[in-house]
């Protein structure tokens, strides 16, 4: 039962924040026009797939701080979580877009960090950060092409 409860404050923080910053920093006028590449897709898109990322931080965060590598895993998953906490209130509330690519990049290196230190000790949670890194360099595009076009 502690093991749950431990759980459950993982997802309800990590999702909690996440929502709580999503919609904090809802994409508005400003964002609305921007010049977006080709591939950017539409805006409903983003929601369903940042909960489904979230739900798989949290578990994962929650997996480090269990595990016996907590050392290495845990300031590793920290850190890319301050990182993307922090992208959102610096592209669309401070609208800067070149600031906010070097910290998606930086969000990128460590969540590659992560999987790489993680697929040794826990594996498991290496591959549920799979789907995080592919979307995440898909974003780092996307913020890119942004920068570029605008």
């Amino acid at each position: 039962m502690k093991s749950f409860g431990s759980l459950l404050l993982f997802l309800v923080l990590v999702l909690g924040a996440g929502i709580a910053i999503g919609i904090l920093t809802a994409p508005g006028e400003w964002y609305g026009n921007l010049q977006k590449p080709f591939f950017n897709p539409p805006n409903w898109v983003f929601g369903p797939v940042w909960t489904v990322l979230y739900l798989m931080i949290a578990y994962v965060g929650w997996r480090a701080w269990r595990h016996e590598s907590r050392a290495s895993l845990l300031p590793l998953w920290i850190a890319q979580l301050s990182l993307n906490f922090s992208w959102s209130p610096v592209f669309f509330a401070a609208q800067k877009p070149a600031l906010a690519l070097v910290i998606i990049l930086c969000l990128l290196l460590t969540i590659a960090v992560f999987i790489r230190t993680a697929w040794q000790s826990d594996r498991p949670s290496a591959l549920l950060f799979a789907p995080y890194i592919a979307w995440v360099g898909f974003a780092s595009a996307l913020n890119a092409a942004i920068v570029f076009l605008n």
